[in-house]
């Protein structure tokens, strides 16, 4: 989730403003608005819970502890200061795949060879996969497991466009085709992967397409021009 950013008033008063509760000490308010000035805070309150602070900013609200040092928005706890989201994090961390766990004799292998693992489960009708591959068109020190995962209840045309990918002699080139180009394969005439893909994406609470994987297991959701170095950094 992309850090609340919000341009700063042009003065704030170092003083407790009007509109804040008279059950916040000024010194409370005047560190939380220093903490984060990027905030344009209308008025500070307290909130059911105790230490924690409802800020109103224009029509909305967001909600901070008493240092002004943590944020929350949206369902998310942010570090002000480094603007990291903390919640991001860890639904990252408990959401781990166990890459061991990939049979990755069911993918289609692209990319570096000696690169950086990262495992794509991929739809060839997903208007976003096709995005996806267009974006990392010449990318360079990374290895793809792309894993072919048709999402037959929206793109009923998925499921033997996916078959015919892994029948063809260039399964890659044959992908690119179909995603790219638009080019109707021959049907698929060899036994394929594509149910066990499925059952696979199924195991592992993956329903949605592209879904990208790294090796160390986490999922990726950011810019794909970005991918390389969120990759290192582990």
């Amino acid at each position: 989730m992309r850090f609340v950013v919000i341009l700063l008033m042009s003065f704030m008063t170092v003083t407790a403003w009007a509109g804040d509760s008279v059950n916040v000490a000024p010194a409370i308010a005047k560190q939380i608005r220093e903490n984060i000035p990027s905030l344009p805070i209308n008025a500070i309150r307290p909130s059911v819970i105790n230490g924690l602070y409802e800020l109103q900013v224009g029509g909305q609200i967001f909600y901070s502890d008493r240092t002004g040092k943590y944020l929350i928005a949206s369902g998310h706890i942010f570090n002000v200061a480094s603007h990291t989201d903390l919640t991001a994090k860890r639904l990252e961390e408990i959401n781990k795949i166990d890459w061991s766990s990939l049979p990755l004799n069911q993918a289609i292998v692209s990319g570096d060879p000696d690169g950086l693992p990262v495992a794509i489960f991929t739809d060839p009708e997903c208007p976003y996969c096709k995005k996806l591959e267009i974006s990392l068109k010449g990318s360079t020190g990374i290895k793809f497991y792309t894993f072919l995962f048709p999402l037959e209840s929206i793109h009923p045309q998925a499921r033997a466009k996916s078959e015919s990918i892994w029948c063809a002699e260039n399964q890659h080139e044959a992908m690119l085709q179909i995603m790219l180009e638009g080019k109707t394969l021959p049907k698929a005439t060899c036994s394929t992967p594509i149910a066990k893909n499925i059952a696979l994406a199924q195991s592992l609470g993956i329903n949605g397409t592209p879904t990208i994987i790294s090796g160390d297991g986490r999922k990726f959701s950011g810019n794909p021009k970005q991918l390389k170095a969120w990759l290192e950094n582990k």
